[in-house]
């Protein structure tokens, strides 16, 4: 058996620097892979028969948008060629995966991304809701997960690891994005560039924050009778400083973010729940 330690923090920390660097490690017993279709990046995570993180590989993408694929192709020919070179760097086959969804999507829209599974040769092993998965490489049993991502924010709540309630809007890291865009009279990319520019932090928080602020209301309101959860905040597009304050001045409590936002919910979908 493995003796690595086994923190959520030290797990999402080594699977953050795995993909990263593209290294990888052997790994002990059985591997399991999870696909995280997002908006902007697709991710896709390898654990082993410990759920201790093996291997990580993304890119950026545009294939999903709103929590819709509306790239098929592109979203096959990314997630076969991210899973063809974990397999090789591992020394794997893959024939099976998890793919995590956004919360509420109806089940046509969540057969598309199971079905980019499909053309890829792997059979859809489970189908796990974005915040779900969060809170699982997280630790989370009870509590609230917002996860913010490029294109939507998803707000999941859990009592004993069963979803009691769930919600996401078409409000992410894109209408971002779009804000500065319009208020410096700048083309998309170079807004997005910027954006990401930790250089220019202090003038993009103060661009972003009423959108922050829109995402903090949407948490807000779908967590109406439920103050006594503890908070989690994750998502890519929470990775600003300033987030976790913003979000903690509109629901008026604690809010706990991890230092890699973008990487529970990739991690927490190839962990296996039933363990």
């Amino acid at each position: 058996m493995s003796t690595m330690t086994t923190t959520p923090t030290s797990q999402l920390d080594r699977f953050a620097r795995q993909v990263r660097s593209g290294r990888t490690v052997a790994p002990s017993g059985a591997c399991r892979l999870g696909v995280d279709l997002g908006t902007g990046n697709i991710v896709l995570a390898v654990v082993d028969g410990d759920d201790h993180p093996v291997g990580g590989a993304w890119l950026r993408s545009t294939v999903v948008r709103d929590g819709v694929v509306v790239d098929w192709l592109g979203a096959v020919r990314a997630v076969g060629q991210l899973r063809d070179t974990l397999a090789g760097k591992l020394g794997v086959t893959f024939r099976e995966a998890a793919v995590a969804i956004p919360p509420g999507i109806d089940a046509g829209t969540t057969k598309v991304f199971t079905n980019v599974l499909e053309a890829c040769g792997l059979e859809a092993s489970e189908v796990v809701d974005e915040p779900v998965a969060a809170a699982t490489a997280l630790g989370v049993t009870d509590g609230v997960v917002i996860d913010v991502g490029h294109g939507t924010t998803g707000v999941s709540i859990l009592r004993d690891s069963e979803v009691l309630k769930s919600v996401d809007q078409a409000t992410g890291g894109h209408h971002m994005t779009l804000v500065i865009s319009g208020a410096l009279g700048i083309d998309y990319e170079a807004a997005e560039q910027l954006k990401r520019d930790p250089a220019q932090g202090d003038l993009v928080i103060g661009l972003i924050r009423p959108t922050l602020e829109k995402m903090a209301t949407i948490a807000a309101e779908a967590t109406v009778g439920y103050e006594e959860f503890p908070v989690y905040l994750v998502g890519g597009s929470s990775s600003y400083p300033q987030s976790p304050a913003v979000f903690e001045g509109v629901l008026r409590r604690p809010v706990t973010r991890p230092d890699e936002p973008l990487f529970p919910t990739p991690l927490g979908t190839a962990m296996r729940r039933n363990r």
